[in-house]
């Protein structure tokens, strides 16, 4: 008989036996390890050592068929840091380390058919209450890594089907012809250099976190010229051993697009000369070489609109408010998109242009007259 909780038996020769997980197959099926020994505490001891030995040996010892899925998340991430922006990898470690590898990790990679996949993001969404855009991020990464794993595996690991959720279209906030007259006398009754970078980016497209990198260094009041060459963010801290959760970095923008020069008014060019500093490695928002954290801006600019009696004023707000003037001032969608640094007119489109209900209503004047 069996020692409780253990799989320890006397088999019928006299000896006794002892059984323990010694790994899985490639399709997960469980492999075991036998040892034996005369009395019960010869077999447990044998069993002892040969967990021991099992639980010293290194990931890179294992061979690959018996490895957990968390080992192919960390080699994918580690393969695809050289080629993506420090910020990507930190949202892509972030993904794996809080969602994928937490419910998937322990998994043999044959064990991640469609049905484990749909689950995975039922309760993303059901149970963790994410939105769609998160749980679609985090199916994207799952995705790649499950295609990076089964090249290892030729033929013998049939990669799951991918449903990603609906994304419903939600409409940006925008302000108004008077909220932005509102704001703009707001900011420019007391000038300080906070506030002129928030009229600047309201006048320019700038991204919040391009604002927060820009130096006067790379604002010409002669050529009447902002060039974007840097971002800052603040990113979630990867070094363990640091003491802050969280890190300023200052890099290249999103891509190739972003690092653009954007073309000013004369009426921006006159107040970017009224506040220029000397010293030209000064941050346009502090008018020194110390930076502001994006979190602060953002909280300045929620203080600022709350005190024009504006809510749920973000600072994607300003970037979508400028596109929005632009279409309705008559701009050309293909220069309005390379100002807006993206890739194509279709993502200026889609994603930041919003017709007001006076310019429709502008526009369906311009059909020809009914004669009745």
């Amino acid at each position: 008989m069996a020692r409780k909780g253990e799989n320890i038996f006397k088999r019928k020769d006299g000896r006794w036996e002892a059984r323990y997980i010694r790994g899985h197959e490639l399709s997960g099926k469980i492999i075991y390890g036998f040892c034996y020994g005369k009395t019960y505490r010869e077999a447990k001891d044998k069993v002892m050592k040969a967990k021991m030995g099992l639980q010293s040996q290194t990931p890179q010892q294992l061979p690959r068929e018996r490895r957990q899925f968390s080992f192919f998340c960390d080699e994918w991430l580690a393969l695809r840091r050289s080629e993506i922006r420090e910020s990507t990898y930190v949202k892509y470690s972030s993904i794996l380390e809080k969602h994928v590898k937490p419910r998937l990790g322990k998994y043999i990679p044959t064990a991640l058919d469609t049905k484990t996949v749909e689950d995975f993001k039922w309760e993303l969404a059901d149970m963790d209450g994410l939105a769609p855009k998160t749980v679609k991020d985090i199916m994207i990464v799952l995705c790649a890594v499950i295609n990076h794993t089964a090249k290892q595996f030729p033929g013998l690991l049939p990669i799951p089907e991918f449903h990603y959720p609906k994304m419903d279209r939600k409409e940006m906030r925008v302000l108004t012809l008077d909220e932005q007259r509102r704001l703009t006398s707001y900011l420019l009754s007391e000038m300080d250099d906070c506030r002129f970078g928030i009229l600047l980016a309201l006048f320019t497209g700038m991204r919040l976190g391009e604002l927060c990198a820009l130096r006067w260094e790379n604002v010409s009041v002669r050529e009447r010229t902002i060039r974007i060459r840097e971002t800052m963010q603040r990113l979630k801290n990867t070094d363990q051993e640091a003491g802050t959760k969280t890190r300023i970095w200052v890099g290249n923008p999103k891509s190739d697009t972003s690092c653009r020069i954007i073309p000013m008014s004369d009426e921006v060019t006159e107040l970017c000369g009224k506040m220029m500093k000397k010293d030209p490695a000064a941050y346009v928002l502090t008018g020194t070489q110390e930076a502001m954290d994006p979190r602060t801006l953002q909280y300045r600019l929620e203080k600022y609109t709350r005190e024009c009696g504006m809510e749920e004023v973000h600072f994607h707000t300003l970037r979508h408010s400028f596109a929005t003037r632009c279409v309705e001032a008559g701009f050309e969608l293909k220069s309005l998109s390379e100002v807006l640094g993206h890739a194509n007119t279709s993502i200026t489109l889609d994603r930041y242009v919003h017709s007001s209900l006076e310019l429709k209503r502008a526009n369906m004047n311009k059909l020809p007259l009914l004669h009745i």
